[in-house]
């Protein structure tokens, strides 16, 4: 941003950005145009769960981001959708940054998503999210236990004031924190092995890094998880244990809801069985 600074005025006369300002002073400062980003085409392998002239429903490995941006333009999803669908950024010239994106997963989750063709495509799909008619399933490893084996996590969510890169959650009250937004999450445990659980959450909101705040509210952090949990590996694991298993959809052509789903990943079935294999012991 401080590259793009082409001249600052302080009660109209040019100063330099290291000049001291108070009270009642008037700033004007002016900006060149950010450069344009050319979004590189990559051949990427996707495994696809679904496509067709619409839609490309795809399950995303642990470790890619979604789209280019905060300095990651290359190696994204967005990229290996530019070279799998020829002409999908001219079915998009406003969107140069996220072509056919209608939600997002994190970085290290892996599983479903679903990506547009074209804008009346992406329209039809956003518009289901914002409604929270989609349904969505993830299945986590997590680190302690749940004192229920089933229930709801109903939360205000808000950025760390102290970690621009984490967000918080309180309790639902009348006065939500500055900020705030409302985050709701059911979750069943499926198994239980000591200390670490299998469950299964589903986002009835979308917030960012909703699921991991939770977790990380009930005292049961998603194992792998950096950010919210132990820096410490868990049994050697440093990837994060959360995977989106399943999305419940409407997509156009089709006139009843659609049901995908991204079988379990090599990073669970494995830390699964050693489980299993101590457990025998």
């Amino acid at each position: 941003m401080k590259l793009r600074i082409q001249k600052i005025l302080l009660n109209g006369i040019q100063s330099k950005p290291a000049k001291r300002i108070k009270a009642g002073d008037r700033l004007e400062i002016f900006y060149s145009d950010p450069p344009a980003l050319d979004i590189i085409p990559e051949k990427i392998n996707l495994a696809v769960i679904y496509e067709d002239n619409a839609v490309c429903v795809i399950n995303k490995p642990a470790g890619m981001v979604v789209h280019p941006g905060c300095g990651n333009h290359r190696h994204t999803l967005v990229n290996a959708l530019l070279y799998h669908f020829e002409g999908l950024k001219n079915n998009f010239p406003d969107q140069e940054l996220r072509p056919g994106i209608v939600h997002r997963l994190d970085k290290d989750t892996s599983g479903v998503i679903i990506t547009a063709k074209n804008i009346r495509t992406l329209e039809y799909l956003s518009a289901q999210f914002k409604k929270r008619s989609v349904k969505k399933s993830y299945l986590a490893l997590i680190k302690g236990g749940l004192k229920q084996t089933q229930g709801k996590i109903d939360t205000w969510i808000f950025r760390d004031p102290r970690h621009r890169k984490r967000f918080s959650c309180a309790a639902c009250t009348d006065v939500p924190p500055s900020g705030a937004r409302r985050a709701l999450t059911f979750f069943k445990v499926l198994k239980i092995w000591g200390d670490i659980s299998l469950v299964r959450l589903r986002p009835y909101t979308g917030r960012t890094h909703q699921l991991r705040v939770h977790m990380k509210y009930m005292d049961s952090p998603i194992i792998g998880d950096t950010l919210y949990g132990s820096k410490k590996a868990v049994r050697n694991h440093e990837s994060l244990m959360l995977h989106a298993y399943s999305l419940s959809i409407t997509i156009p052509g089709k006139s009843e809801i659609q049901h995908y789903k991204a079988a379990l990943p090599q990073r669970f079935k494995e830390y699964i069985r050693e489980l299993n294999k101590e457990s025998n012991l």
